[in-house]
């Protein structure tokens, strides 16, 4: 199941059916799982964006007494993806946070970017609450600034027409909360974001995307903070470049 999960989710496809029958077929077999097959399944079902949240709720029961078995891996996947899926309980990301502060020297980039976003989730859902990555904050947030990706030919081609109009902005904005927007007008909150297809996962059936997870976890916490994003999807943008 976990290993399934993941390629699919990895490779980017939406299989909603797929992903349901996953998600039920799992929760009855979690006594089975070892740490990395809680992290992938975790990872793969927010990546993939489904809703599953009995399946979340049985691994967070099943998964918390062996933390200390997971490696810095499993611990920083599991710990994003309930943070991508809006996970409510607190108790569960201070219990994950509390084995992975001890090892955190042992973490790559990308872990500790993807530690910086959970981190942002729970100080935007739990602001009074403690959290034990909060002591490095800094650290954690140069890791995902680090790990930003550079500005696309569509998103240049996106600003270009936008100047056009009128629509003065900022390029490559990036808020005090370290997000990076790629275009933004900061006084006001708006922004406008040229999604291209890492963006997405692809249908091969019908051919059509929709938002995944990763991208639907940061436009999330955009909104929480108080921005109205406007997002133009690269197949929208084709449509419009492309002579009728």
């Amino acid at each position: 199941f976990a290993n399934t999960a993941w390629a699919f989710a990895t490779a980017g496809v939406e299989a909603p059916r797929f992903f349901d029958a996953i998600a039920k077929a799992a929760q009855s077999r979690l006594g089975e799982f070892n740490p990395q097959d809680f992290a992938n399944t975790a990872w793969a079902i927010a990546a993939a964006r489904v809703d599953a949240p009995g399946l979340f709720d049985a691994i967070a029961v099943a998964a918390q007494p062996r933390l200390g078995h997971f490696s810095t891996q499993n611990l920083a996947n599991t710990a994003w993806a309930f943070a991508c899926c809006d996970w409510k309980k607190p108790e569960f990301f201070v219990a994950l946070a509390d084995v992975t502060a001890e090892r955190l020297d042992s973490l790559s980039h990308k872990n500790l970017s993807q530690l910086y976003l959970v981190s942002l989730h729970f100080r935007v859902e739990w602001p009074e609450a403690s959290f034990p990555l909060s002591q490095y904050h800094r650290r954690l947030k140069s890791a995902y600034q680090h790990l930003e990706s550079q500005p696309s030919r569509l998103q240049r081609d996106v600003a270009v027409a936008l100047d056009r109009v009128g629509w003065t902005h900022v390029f490559e904005y990036v808020t005090a909360e370290g997000l990076s927007l790629d275009m933004a007008q900061p006084a006001t909150k708006r922004a406008v974001e040229a999604d291209g297809p890492w963006h997405f996962l692809k249908n091969p059936v019908s051919n059509t995307y929709v938002e995944n997870g990763a991208t639907r976890f940061k436009s999330r916490l955009l909104r929480r903070l108080g921005w109205d994003v406007v997002h133009v999807p690269f197949f929208e943008w084709d449509r419009l470049e492309t002579p009728a």
